[in-house]
């Protein structure tokens, strides 16, 4: 069984869609980063840079002791290892859908973050239309990269469906929010459209979906808590053994 340490964001919805995919046995832990579990010591052991998502595998493939994983891409690659699906071991395939994986890891995914955290930004006195700008055009060159990919092929790693689409897809769905149009990218819709109608990719999506809050409904007591945790991290101190 596969313990998920899990918040329903785009990172955890990753792993969620792959879990659904192979159809494995997996548990929910939630990690609620908005009040700070992601800095507990239980899941710093699993999770030293204190992000969601995280696993343990109490069961792995060689009986030996539970392995713990940490960033959702590595999760992603062990699971499908686990499984023999959805990730080819044949040496081009492979490193198709590595290139793919990194690209997101490295590219869509902290540009597309960093775009919600200046465009979610309450006004503090300093002019964030430089940023907003600046990752609105970034996202709108990934999703460029993108339709360009699947211009003649139809999933992002070549003609089988692999990780590295459930890896993209979870940071796409807010497309419209995002200020994009899917009209200007017609092979990037196709392709968005046909993951939107897998049912395990509907079902991984909705995994936990009663755990969040509306950001609407906090108070302002609430709202600054959030800013003074999430915002503006620093080193911690050394964890003493």
């Amino acid at each position: 069984m596969i313990e998920l340490f899990y918040w329903p964001t785009p990172n955890g919805k990753k792993v969620t869609i792959l879990l659904e995919e192979c159809d494995i046995d997996y548990k929910i832990t939630p990690c609620n980063i908005g009040v700070g579990d992601q800095f507990e010591d239980e899941f710093l052991n699993i999770s030293p840079n204190n992000r969601m998502p995280a696993i343990i595998d109490h069961s792995p493939k060689d009986g030996g002791d539970p392995i713990s994983v940490f960033e959702s891409g590595s999760i992603m690659m062990y699971i499908a290892e686990r499984e023999g699906r959805f990730w080819p071991q044949d040496i081009r395939a492979k490193y198709e859908v590595n290139k793919w994986v990194i690209w997101q890891m490295a590219n869509q995914g902290p540009k597309t973050g960093e775009w919600g955290h200046f465009f979610r930004l309450e006004d503090n006195g300093s002019d964030q239309l430089y940023a907003i700008k600046r990752f609105s055009d970034e996202m709108n060159r990934l999703y460029g990269v993108l339709n360009q990919r699947l211009y003649n092929r139809p999933y992002i790693a070549g003609e089988e469906y692999t990780i590295a689409d459930m890896i993209c897809y979870p940071w796409t769905v807010m497309w419209e929010t995002q200020g994009q149009d899917l009209d200007d990218f017609k092979y990037f819709k196709r392709w968005f459209e046909e993951m939107s109608a897998r049912p395990a990719v509907q079902a991984g999506m909705t995994v936990g979906h009663d755990l969040s809050r509306d950001p609407a409904t906090l108070s302002d007591g609430e709202k600054e808590a959030r800013r003074k945790l999430l915002y503006n991290q620093r080193a911690r101190p050394i964890r003493e053994y």
